[in-house]
C-alpha cells in the first residue's frame, strides 16, 4: 500500500478526512494545483490556495523575497489575481485536484473578508476556508490578528457568512499573546487554528545601510522559527484547543519528518509546509514516508494516538499546585 494512503496516517481535520496530515501552506504552491507539475498532490493531505483579496494586487516591488540564515524573508504583499478572476479562472481546477483544497482569504476590511469568505463558502470545491488575519484594517491601521478584540470583531461578521465550509483561523506569532488570540478565535467560532504565520523581521545591507527587502520589514519563515512555533502550538493546545476540541495545523519550519512529528506531539492534528517547497518541492513526500515509519516504530495503529502526547517535565509550580489541591480539596 502507498505510504501516503496508509491507514496509520489518516486523520480528520474538524470533520474533513485527510489521507495524511501533511498540508501545503498558503502562498507556497500557487493558486490551486500548479505545484502538481512537480509534486503528486494525490499523496498529500491537503493544499491551501494562495491568499485571495477582493481586488487584484500586484504586491510589493522587488526585492520582496530573499534567503536568510536558517530560513527566508518575504514581503510579497499578497500579490494575487483578485476574487473574481480566482473564481472564474483558478477555482474550477479544484474539482480535478486529487487532494483536499482549502481556500485562503485576506482583506483590508471586515467587509472584504465577509465577501470573499461568502463566495468561497458557496463553492463545494472548498470544504474549508482559512482566514489570514495578518492584514491591516484600512479603517484603523491595526492588524486584525494582533489583538483579540479586533479578531472577535472580524469573526463576529465572518462566522455567520460561512455556513457550509469549515472556518480555520491562521494566527500571527507577532501578537503579545497567541494564547489569548487563540481563545478569541475559538470564542468567535473557529473550527480549527493554523499556528503560526511568519515573524516580522528586518535584514539590512551593511554596505548600503538600507533594508535588503524593498518594503523594509518582511516575514521570516523556515527552520529558524520551528522551535518557537512548536512551543506556541503546545501552549495553545494545552491552554485552549484541547479542551475546546479545536484541531491545530502546525506550521513553521518543517523540513524533515521529525519536525512534523514534533508538531503532532505538541498538539497539532495536521502539519503545514511552505518554505520547504522553495528548497525541494518533493520534501513533503519524504515527510509523509518518515511519519508512516514513525507511527509504526511508536507501536501505534494511527497517527492520532500521538497528538499532544509530549511528556513534559513536572515543574516545581505544578507540584505545589497538586499538593495544595490534595491538602485543600475544597478549594479546587
Amino acid at each position: 500500500m502507498d505510504d501516503a494512503t496508509h491507514p496509520s496516517l489518516a486523520t480528520n481535520l474538524c470533520g474533513i478526512p485527510l489521507r495524511n496530515p501533511v498540508i501545503l501552506a498558503a502562498g507556497a504552491c500557487g493558486y490551486v494545483d500548479e505545484i502538481g507539475d512537480v509534486l503528486d498532490l494525490s499523496r498529500l493531505g491537503a493544499v491551501v490556495t494562495k491568499s485571495i483579496t477582493l481586488e487584484p494586487r500586484e504586491g510589493n516591488r522587488p526585492w520582496r523575497i530573499l534567503d536568510a540564515p536558517a530560513g527566508m524573508l518575504n514581503a510579497i504583499g499578497l500579490a494575487n489575481m483578485g476574487l473574481d478572476a480566482f473564481l472564474r479562472e483558478a477555482l474550477p481546477r479544484a474539482a480535478a485536484c486529487p487532494t483536499v483544497v482549502i481556500g485562503s482569504v485576506a482583506g483590508n476590511s471586515i467587509a472584504d473578508y465577509v465577501k470573499i469568505a461568502s463566495a468561497f463558502d458557496a463553492s463545494p470545491r472548498l470544504p474549508a476556508i482559512e482566514l489570514n488575519v495578518s492584514c491591516p484594517n484600512t479603517a484603523d491601521g491595526l492588524i486584525f490578528g494582533d489583538d483579540p478584540v479586533s479578531l472577535r470583531a472580524l469573526l463576529a461578521e465572518v462566522r455567520p457568512a460561512v455556513t457550509r465550509s469549515k472556518l480555520i483561523v491562521k494566527l500571527s506569532p507577532n501578537a503579545s499573546s497567541i494564547v489569548k488570540l487563540a481563545a478569541a478565535a475559538v470564542e468567535g467560532g473557529a473550527d480549527a487554528l493554523t499556528l503560526i504565520n511568519t515573524f516580522t523581521a528586518l535584514a539590512i545591507d551593511v554596505h548600503t545601510r538600507r533594508p535588503r527587502i524593498a518594503n523594509g520589514t518582511a516575514g521570516y519563515s523556515g527552520p529558524g522559527i520551528h522551535p518557537i512555533a512548536v512551543r506556541m502550538v503546545h501552549d495553545v493546545y494545552r491552554s485552549v484547543a484541547c479542551d475546546a476540541g479545536v484541531p491545530i495545523i502546525g506550521l513553521g519550519g518543517v523540513m524533515r519528518w521529525e519536525d512534523a512529528a514534533e508538531f503532532l506531539l505538541a498538539g497539532a492534528t495536521a502539519v503545514g509546509m511552505g518554505t520547504a517547497l522553495f528548497v525541494d518541492p518533493r520534501l513533503p513526500l519524504k515527510v509523509v514516508r518518515g511519519l508512516e515509519r514513525w507511527v509504526a516504530a511508536q507501536r501505534c495503529r494511527n497517527i492520532g494516538e500521538l497528538i499532544g502526547r509530549v511528556e513534559m517535565p513536572r515543574t516545581a509550580a505544578m507540584v505545589r499546585r497538586e499538593s495544595s489541591a490534595l491538602n485543600h480539596p475544597e478549594k479546587t
